[in-house]
This record gives structure tokens, C-alpha cells and sequence, in this order.
């Protein structure tokens, strides 16, 4: 009875532990699940963005300048007064072009006539007008003219007249972009089933923000899980018996954190033209939100985009990240959990030891990390500045630039990732293997 008691107070912590690392691992397969789902669905969601809002589809189109073109110009000619300056002007040069008809006609009749028809012509002309009756009576015909062309009929007429030739010079302005332009909008808009492009815009940016936060509330859950099994080390190195089970639970979380940090987005690159003003004929010519470049990939996603380049430079690029981002610490984990749980025959294999102790000079996660990082950075700074160069205020023009540049939760979970994997290492250096193993490999 007295070794029944004390086998089940031995098993008691065992099952307890068991309970407590099965929870962590399933709630951190859960939150990287809902983060990988997440993560994809904003990308698609900013994908869409970005295809609708393209620069190539707004200030490059030749239809939207010709809509917002149309629409000021059509503006204009609806709003056309004349005013009495202009009737003032107008009056003079009609009294100048009347005064030149009389002088030449006059003119013409003073001229030697030829043939009997002609000079009784010119006998009845200087018999009945009289040149300077015509010159006087002209203020008031040019006034009559003026009158009649400012009437409202007239001015209508004249409107309708301009409306409809500009229409019909706009409508045989042709743009190869339109007729894609028009099928992806269709297609989007009743996708998202939205009506017109303000919809949108603001249906997407929403869905964009409630996304966002909840992706690293997601992050940090899993985060906070694999810290959780760290701290579990500290009150039970000592308890040898539980060491096989913590150290395997650690090795599946570390692997969830590896498979959710190299399929998640890691770096998002988002530049724009938030605003362009053009001033044209007094009025704003105006352009918001134009996308001048978007990508958002995952390390996963950088390798296969490699891979797929006819350059057989960018083709190896892509294989090694794989192969030692990926596949070997992969294999590193393996090899671990293996020498911690397998019988000697199997533990102290040549390729077990080699894999656990000593490929860590292979293992380019770490390397991974501060690449990213430092890609970001410089990334981030050239696109700051190229944008800034493009922020131009004048009389005529205004433009603001904004960049969106990012990194992405799935960064935060790779860095988890090689963080968990040295401290897993370290861990199996000095708790479960042998003395002499000590220093075949300081770091991981």
C-alpha cells in the first residue's frame, strides 16, 4: 500500500504537468491558427485594396482625368455669364467689324464701274445712302446684336452647343486600362458587395483596423504561452522524472511557433499618395488615396517568390532559405526530441548528435531575424525619402505622400520562435546532456 501511495503522489505532478503543457499547446495552436487565418485574410483584403486604389487605375487613367475634366468643364459652361465689361468689349468690336462692312462696301461703289449695269448701281447708291446715316445708325445695330445674343435663349443654345462638342471629343478619348479597370471593379465591389468605391474604402479599412488588433492580441497570446512553459523549467529542473515531458511539450510549441512565423506575414510594404490637388481653371482637380506600391509577404512566401524568378541567382537564394529557415531547424527539433526520448541506440546516432549539438552553425533563423530587421529599416528609410521628395506644394500643384511600411506579427512569432530555440538548447546542454557535450555548440 505504502508503494501504491507514493507511486501515485510521483504520478499526481506527472499528470498535472501533463494537463498544464497540453493546455498551453493547444490554446498556442489555436492563436496560431487564428493568426495564420487572420493574417491571410488581410492580405487578401489589402491585396484588393490595393488593385482598386492602384495609381494605374486613378492618376495614370486617362478615363479619371477625363470624368473629373469633363465634370469642371461642364461645370463651367453651365455657370457661363457674360458681364457688362465683356457686352461692353463684345460692342465694340461688333461697332468696329460694322464700321469696316460699311467702309468697304462704300468703298466698293466708289470704284470706276464698268458697263451700264454697274455705273446705275453706283448712281442709285450715292443717290440713296448716305455713308455717314450708316456709320451713325451703327451703335444701335451693334446694340441689337449684342441684346439678341445675350438673351437667354441664345446663351442656352450656345451652352448646350459647347456641352455637347466636349462630350463628344471626351468620349472618343480612349484609355487600354478601362475595360480592365471596369471588369475588377465589377468583380470587387460584388465581392465585398459595396456599391461605389467610397463603400469600399471604408468597409475594407475597417475590417483592415479589427484585423489588425486582433492579430496581435494573437501574437502575444502565443508568445505569452511559450514564456509560460520557460518559467515551468525554473521550479522543475530539478525533477529529473519530468523532464522527458516538459521538454517534449516545449519542442511542439517551439515547433508551432516556427510553422506560424515563417507562413505569416512578416513585412509589409504600403506607399502612397494620400493626396494630389491640381488647380485647374479655378477650380481643385482633386485625387486621394492613390496606392503607389503594396506587398506583404511571409518568409515562405519570400522563398517560392525567389524560386519562381528566371534568375538562377534568385533560384538559390530561395532554395537556401528553405533549406536552412526552414528544413534544418526543422530537423534540429527532431533530432532533439529524439535524443531526449529514444533509447541510447538511437539518442547517441552520429547524425542525432550532429543534428542536436553541433549543425547550429547552419542554422540561419537568427540570421534571419536581424536580416529582416535590418531590411526593414533600410527599406523604411528609403521609402521615406523618396516619398518625402515627393511632397510638393505650389500655386498649382500639391501633392502628400504617406508610408505605411510595416512589420508584421508574423515577425514577432519567427523572433519567438529563435529566442524559444536558444533557451531550448541551453536547457539541454546543461540539464540533459552529458557533461562532455557541454561545449559542442554555444549557440543555437
Amino acid at each position: 500500500m505504502k508503494t501504491a501511495s507514493r507511486l501515485e503522489r510521483k504520478m499526481l505532478p506527472h499528470i498535472a504537468l501533463i494537463m498544464v503543457l497540453a493546455s498551453l499547446l493547444f490554446a498556442t495552436s489555436y492563436f496560431g491558427h487564428r493568426l495564420y487565418s487572420l493574417s491571410a485574410e488581410q492580405e487578401q483584403l489589402k491585396e484588393d485594396y490595393a488593385t482598386i486604389n492602384n495609381i494605374t487605375f486613378g492618376v495614370f487613367s486617362l478615363d479619371l482625368w477625363t470624368d473629373k475634366l469633363s465634370a469642371i468643364v461642364n461645370e463651367k459652361i453651365k455657370g457661363f455669364k457674360i458681364s457688362k465689361e465683356q457686352r461692353k468689349e463684345m460692342k465694340e468690336e461688333v461697332e468696329k467689324q460694322l464700321h469696316g462692312m460699311i467702309n468697304e462696301v462704300v468703298s466698293e461703289f466708289e470704284k470706276p464701274q464698268k458697263g451700264l449695269g454697274n455705273k446705275l448701281k453706283k448712281f442709285a447708291f450715292k443717290q440713296l445712302v448716305d455713308p455717314k446715316e450708316l456709320h451713325d445708325q451703327v451703335p444701335s445695330f451693334a446694340q441689337t446684336i449684342i441684346n439678341r445674343i445675350n438673351s437667354p435663349r441664345s446663351i442656352n443654345k450656345l451652352k448646350g452647343i459647347a456641352s455637347t462638342e466636349f462630350n463628344e471629343l471626351a468620349e472618343q478619348t480612349y484609355d487600354s486600362t478601362a475595360t480592365a479597370q471596369a471588369k475588377i471593379t465589377k468583380h470587387l465591389y460584388q465581392k465585398y458587395r459595396v456599391a461605389n468605391l467610397k463603400s469600399f474604402n471604408n468597409h475594407l479599412e475597417s475590417r483592415f483596423n479589427s484585423i489588425r488588433k486582433v492579430t496581435y492580441y494573437y501574437a502575444y497570446a502565443m508568445l505569452t504561452c511559450a514564456l509560460v512553459v520557460i518559467c515551468l523549467w525554473l521550479p522543475l529542473r530539478k525533477k529529473t522524472h519530468l523532464h522527458n515531458t516538459l521538454f517534449t511539450f516545449t519542442l511542439l510549441i517551439g515547433l508551432a511557433l516556427l510553422i506560424v512565423g515563417v507562413t505569416v506575414s512578416i513585412i509589409e510594404v504600403d506607399a502612397r499618395i494620400s493626396v494630389l490637388e491640381l488647380h485647374l481653371l479655378g477650380e481643385k482637380l482633386v485625387f486621394n488615396n492613390q496606392v503607389l506600391f503594396f506587398q506583404s509577404k511571409s518568409i515562405l512566401g519570400i522563398a517560392k517568390v525567389l524560386i519562381q524568378q528566371p534568375k538562377p541567382d534568385s533560384v538559390t537564394v530561395g532554395i537556401l532559405i528553405i533549406l536552412f529557415v526552414i528544413i534544418l531547424p526543422l530537423l534540429r527539433m527532431v533530432a532533439r526530441g529524439i535524443h531526449t526520448l529514444c533509447k541510447p541506440v538511437v539518442a547517441e546516432n552520429k547524425i542525432t548528435q550532429y543534428l542536436a549539438f553541433e549543425s547550429d552553425k547552419w542554422d540561419m533563423a537568427d540570421v534571419m531575424v536581424i536580416g529582416i530587421l535590418m531590411t526593414y529599416i533600410g527599406l523604411n528609410g528609403i521609402l521615406k525619402s523618396q516619398l518625402t521628395d515627393l511632397n510638393i506644394k505650389s500655386d498649382v500643384l500639391a501633392t502628400t505622400t504617406v508610408n505605411y511600411t510595416s512589420l508584421q506579427p508574423g515577425y514577432l512569432i519567427f523572433v519567438g520562435y529563435v529566442i524559444l530555440t536558444f533557451l531550448v538548447s541551453y536547457i539541454l546542454r546543461t540539464i540533459t546532456c552529458p557533461p562532455d557535450k557541454n561545449m559542442l555548440s554555444s549557440k543555437d
